[in-house]
């Protein structure tokens, strides 16, 4: 394989030891030019993230990723027992935090001001800050998280990216697109073959290649199976990809996994495949889309024409599996970037009113602000809590289906397979939950912090107003809130919502011992029968779903934070503050679904007429 700069070659077996070895023993400070001394971690200042993590105990996570810890046989960096494997994910998240306050975050304003340039050959310069944190990440081997060890990886799980991900949205929400971007070499690793991985995976983890998705098309946004990107295999077998895409984030990456139809006869989803596309002179960045935020990340219109490709799996599985795969990963990714929102705004609001003085006080002594500013910190912490049990649903699924393959056949195998199955259902239920709540809760907190500062919050004299805009985006890419409560739905209507919260709590018999729960849980399960007695009932569902997934996520959180209170006294008054305020919240949006009101699709003309043409 040629790139501009000459010939690549494997990464050696010898290499990726050294490069772990180094991440894992904290060595790798001293290979980075110019580290300053430490003046902050986000990490480290945020005991939340490390609460939440002990909370969910990771033991059966890891014991699983690391099939029962065979691979420190192989590697003496691998982690010999589960507390060995926790404590290397704390390092690196640590790690994660060093970086992003030391180094990231204090150039975040720059790079927002800085945006990417498309320059006249078609390549893209990133903003400084971007190009030193794709640097910084690949020499520490965080841009390979969940990647294997034998691949350049760390081998940690999903959980860990989705805290990684918290901490650098925190401090530059754009560069969580491109760091969190490593469900491309994940894709690669799952489904290409094993010379396709070993030419493409490694030099992704290092930093020295990025990468993109790319799916959507001008007429193909939410709906992939129209997409029209066409591939053929020319006379010598090779692949051929022709067709525009648009709205592809790091579109001027090195390795691009693209969605393209190789069988015209099919119309739909069955006739998408996923092909491998190196940049090259063949694949032409036409357009930088000029956007509202999210300005480090750079977000590109593509023309690809006969451009040479690599088939990743089997043909026609593209949008079917391949695609469908990469939804949970997709979905934790943009979950945690909103909670990494709304803490930074969060932490803004509360900074400037602690300092900031009306009437001979300090304004966090107002009971209003103090009301706005718990439930931004009460949902905050919600929204944490959520996301990473979600993280750890996902790496429980992943690894049971590991362990599943390896026993088939075995006496062992029916009851791993059950419990593969549990959490397989609860995910399609949890992930588009966590993505919705924690999207939807930057935009609220961004408003929030505004609201603090007042007429300064309004000013580009405070990053308030980048959050804002930053943080609108994550209601819209990767499904749209809308999507992720349809995604959502089926799960709340088929009774799992009861299950996750015992799976939560750790007992079927719950109810007697949390009796706000128990009512709750019969409202919304009261309102579901209801929407399903309908003659409307498919209309109505739909009118409905929004406020019976708000339901659901307060009884989901609440679990949470019930087990959160058990473990840390100062969860206590949380429990407290959401059994108070978010269950009366919902449960006014049950009311009005028990009321049978349809006017906003039966009297939709009368209600929302369209404007009058002009002369």
């Amino acid at each position: 394989m040629r790139r501009s700069g000459g010939k690549s070659r494997p990464v050696t077996a010898e290499e990726v030891v050294k490069t772990l070895k180094d991440t894992i023993f904290g060595i790798i400070r001293r290979n980075i030019s110019g580290w300053r001394d430490k003046m902050g971690n986000f990490y480290r200042d945020n005991k939340d993230i490390e609460d939440v993590i002990d909370l969910l105990d990771l033991t059966e996570v890891a014991t699983l990723l690391e099939e029962d810890f065979k691979f420190a046989k192989e590697y003496d960096f691998a982690p010999k027992d589960a507390a060995d494997a926790i404590d290397n994910y704390k390092r690196a998240i640590d790690l994660c935090g060093d970086i992003m306050a030391n180094r990231i975050a204090p150039l975040a304003e720059e790079t927002d001001l800085v945006g990417n340039t498309l320059n006249e050959d078609g390549s893209v310069t990133r903003a400084p800050g971007m190009k030193l944190a794709i640097e910084l990440f690949g020499k520490t081997g965080l841009m390979g998280v969940t990647i294997p060890y034998y691949l350049g990886g760390l081998n940690m799980p999903c959980t860990v990216l989705t805290a990684c991900n918290d901490i650098v949205s925190r401090g530059d929400a754009g560069l969580m697109n491109l760091f969190g971007l490593q469900g491309i070499a994940e894709t690669i690793n799952w489904f290409a073959d094993e010379e396709i991985k070993k030419e493409y995976v490694p030099r992704l983890v290092t930093g020295e290649w990025t990468g993109a998705m790319v799916l959507t098309e001008p007429d193909a946004g939410s709906d992939l199976q129209s997409v029209k990107t066409s591939a053929y295999q020319d006379k010598d077998g090779v692949w051929r990809v022709n067709g525009v895409k648009r709205f592809i984030t790091n579109g001027c990456g090195e390795v691009l996994l693209v969605l393209a139809r190789t069988e015209p006869e099919f119309s739909d989803g069955r006739g998408l495949s996923c092909l491998l596309v190196e940049k090259g002179p063949r694949v032409k960045v036409r357009r930088l889309e000029n956007k509202l935020g999210i300005h480090g990340s750079p977000t590109c219109e593509m023309v690809f024409t006969e451009a040479p490709a690599k088939l990743i799996g089997l043909r026609k599985r593209g949008l079917i599996t391949y695609v469908m795969a990469l939804m949970n990963g997709a979905r934790m990714g943009i979950a945690a970037q909103g909670t990494g929102i709304a803490e930074a705004a969060y932490r803004a609001a509360r900074d400037y009113a602690a300092a900031r003085k009306q009437f001979g006080v300090t304004i966090d002594t107002f009971p209003a602000l103090r009301e706005l500013m718990s439930t931004m910190s009460v949902e905050l912490q919600g929204s944490r809590l959520l996301t990473y049990y979600a993280a750890k649903n996902v790496d429980l699924e992943a690894g049971l289906g590991r362990k599943f393959e390896t026993l088939k056949g075995s006496p062992e195998a029916p009851a791993v397979r059950a419990r593969l199955k549990k959490y397989a259902a609860f995910n399609k239920m949890l992930t588009p939950m966590a993505k919705y709540y924690g999207s939807e809760l930057s935009m609220r907190n961004a408003q929030g912090a505004i609201a603090v500062l007042g007429g300064s919050g309004f000013m580009k004299d405070y990053p308030c107003e980048r959050y804002l805009r930053d943080s609108r985006i994550t209601t819209i890419y990767e499904g749209t809130s809308q999507l992720q409560v349809v995604a959502a739905i089926a799960g709340v209507t088929g009774g799992l919502v009861k299950d996750v919260v015992a799976d939560i709590l750790g007992k079927e018999d719950w109810h007697a011992d949390h009796p706000r729960m128990t009512k709750l849980l019969a409202d919304l399960d009261a309102a579901v029968e209801f929407v399903k007695g309908r003659e409307d009932a498919k209309t109505y569902h739909d009118l409905s779903a929004r406020k019976l997934v708000d339901a659901a996520i307060a009884l989901v959180v609440a679990a949470l934070f019930v087990k959160a209170a058990e473990k840390f006294d100062h969860k206590k008054p949380v429990l407290e503050f959401w059994l108070n305020v978010e269950f009366p919240r919902v449960r006014a949006g049950l009311e009005q679904v028990m009321s049978g009101y349809a006017g906003a699709a039966a009297d939709f003309e009368t209600l929302a007429p369209m404007p009058p043409e002009e002369d």
